[in-house]
């Protein structure tokens, strides 16, 4: 075995299967993607002019749509790392120490948006946000305070909220998941000789848990910010962008262009640029969170 693993001829044999088929189902979308991108095609097939680099001149310098759907990327991408995980850390520990058959319910109970079928999840948050009808604004009606009811998802004062509130919500089974099992994976032990050493309760997590689950906090820091980046089916099914752009997303906005304003050369240059700013997110957080996990 060791003498086939030293043959270069067996290791390409190996190798290349893996790497023919990344190749036609990454690197060579990519690639027709930024060809497009130097054109004005309004759609695959139909007659091909270059225009260089114009379409990201207008994107960098004259699309304010584009900023903005990414400034929002941005901001889902911080409320998952600011808001989202702090929580998913605090019911994963809470789900461990709970034990027996509570914690296996309630961990069910936690990822069953994760299974829901999205839009379901879409559909039952335009009902709950609905004006009139929604349940959202029958509760605020029975408190009496009527004065905060809004058009939650039709107003652009609320949109974006809404919105980010829904997208955090969705995805909490997810982080609680990974965070959970990074909390199963922290032996007994040194919880048995901190509680020995007069160490317990939130001071005894917040020295043993947390700096335990740092290499886990490093790998969702960087989905949160991938995922983040690449939302689109939600925020399609319930606002497609708006009300006006409020609530428009990078791939929404590139949706949009491509096959509904039929720039697709446009399109394709937003592409092009979604990737570079994924890879460029991906870099700064590994390079941020890095020395910190790699000390555990």
């Amino acid at each position: 075995m060791h003498r086939v693993f030293r043959n270069k001829t067996a290791i390409f044999l190996f190798v290349a299967p893996g790497m023919l088929l990344f190749a036609l189902t990454f690197l060579a979308p990519i690639l027709v993607s930024g060809y497009y991108s130097f054109t004005d095609t309004l759609a695959p097939g139909t007659p091909v002019k270059m225009v260089g680099f114009d379409n990201y001149t207008n994107l960098l310098f004259h699309d304010g749509k584009f900023w903005l759907a990414l400034r929002n990327a941005l901001l889902l991408g911080i409320g998952f790392i600011v808001l989202q995980h702090p929580i998913c850390i605090f019911f994963a520990i809470l789900l461990d120490r709970l034990g027996g058959k509570a914690e296996k319910i309630f961990r069910t109970i936690f990822f069953i948006p994760c299974v829901i079928s999205v839009v379901v999840i879409s559909k039952m948050w335009l009902s709950l946000l609905d004006p009139t009808f929604g349940m959202l604004n029958k509760l605020l009606d029975l408190i009496g305070l009527d004065a905060l009811k809004h058009a939650w998802l039709g107003e652009s004062s609320t949109a974006l909220g809404s919105m980010l509130f829904i997208l955090i919500w969705a995805g909490f089974g997810w982080g609680l998941l990974f965070y959970y099992a990074g909390v199963k994976g922290i032996s007994e032990d040194l919880y048995e000789a901190a509680q020995l050493d007069g160490a317990s309760g939130f001071r005894m997590h917040l020295k043993i848990t947390v700096p335990l689950l740092k290499p886990v906090i490093a790998v969702q820091f960087t989905l949160a910010i991938i995922t983040a980046l690449k939302q689109m089916e939600t925020v399609f099914l319930t606002t497609n962008g708006g009300p006006g752009d409020s609530t428009q997303f990078l791939a929404v906005y590139l949706y949009n262009k491509a096959f509904s304003a039929s720039q697709y050369g446009y399109a394709n240059a937003i592409s092009i640029l979604f990737v570079i700013v994924c890879l460029l997110a991906t870099y700064l957080s590994n390079r941020l969170t890095r020395s910190d996990a790699t000390d555990f």
